[in-house]
């Protein structure tokens, strides 16, 4: 029985060196792209239907001194993936192991997945309409093997192996670094039904450009989960709802600002 994984990235170990990437691109057979300085050491500016996976750079001045914030992101392959739900072809499809895999023969190239993913990660090549994100080497680890990214990385701070041996791992690691450093947390485990990678961050999501709180839109959520099941029955009741729900919204506001205006004017009476 296939056991579900985990890639375990420790953000204090990082160098930046990005070994990862290029690993990356030299298992997939992903082409180079021209590329320019963004900022700090940063060149890479977002994902492609050809770059996977990068490291994004932050610097921030604080305590008189220079923090580097670097962190390596690709496709989280959440548990319970936006992109899965949000695909109107059925071309994404979970794994055994934890993986959040695109079928290219039956993606359309809508870019529905990209759009609703809390972090854009899939990216659609409009030339041949099909969409790409890392696959987190599924052909390597479904061989005994770690993913590219994990192989190369000499300082360690990218870990694979089997979720429940890797998961102390992570918690024990944790609480080491909050010896030193109160502020560093565990990012991905509470997002998504959790997430195949694992962060340990030094700082606050926001500081690596991370989404502080990522979730499934809720136009998506109502729409699959409660309107389309339903039908086109639903499909008034849902509208009705909705439409009460704006219209009570509306006269809420409506009668707090009322009742601001009169408690104001009383108050101008009073002096």
């Amino acid at each position: 029985m296939t056991t579900r994984k985990m890639v375990f990235i420790d953000t204090s170990l990082c160098t930046g060196c990005k070994a990862c990437s290029v690993a990356c691109k030299a298992w997939n057979d992903l082409p180079a792209e021209k590329t320019q300085l963004l900022t700090s050491y940063q060149a890479q500016g977002d994902f492609t239907p050809n770059t996977w996976t990068y490291v994004r750079f932050r610097e921030e001045y604080k305590d008189q001194k220079m923090h580097w914030n670097m962190i390596k992101v690709q496709c989280f392959h959440c548990a319970d993936p936006a992109c899965l739900k949000a695909c109107p072809s059925k071309a994404i499809y979970k794994t055994e192991s934890g993986y959040t895999l695109i079928d290219r023969e039956k993606c359309i190239g809508c870019g529905y997945c990209g759009q609703n993913c809390p972090w854009n990660v899939p990216k659609t090549d409009t030339k041949i309409n099909k969409t790409s994100k890392c696959t987190g080497c599924i052909d390597r680890v479904e061989n005994g093997l770690k993913p590219a990214c994990a192989q190369t990385c000499q300082p360690e701070a990218i870990k694979f192996g089997d979720y429940d041996k890797m998961m102390p791992i992570a918690e024990a690691r944790l609480a080491e670094l909050q010896l030193t450093n109160p502020k560093a947390n565990l990012y991905g485990n509470q997002w998504m039904g959790g997430t195949t990678y694992l962060y340990l961050l030094q700082d606050r999501p926001d500081a690596y450009g991370l989404h502080p709180n990522p979730s499934t839109p809720i136009a998506l959520t109502i729409w699959k989960d409660l309107v389309h099941p339903l039908g086109g029955i639903a499909i008034g009741a849902s509208a009705a709802a909705i439409a009460c729900g704006v219209i009570a919204n509306f006269v809420r506001g409506n009668y707090a600002n009322r009742a601001k205006n009169i408690a104001e004017s009383h108050d101008e009476g009073g002096h």
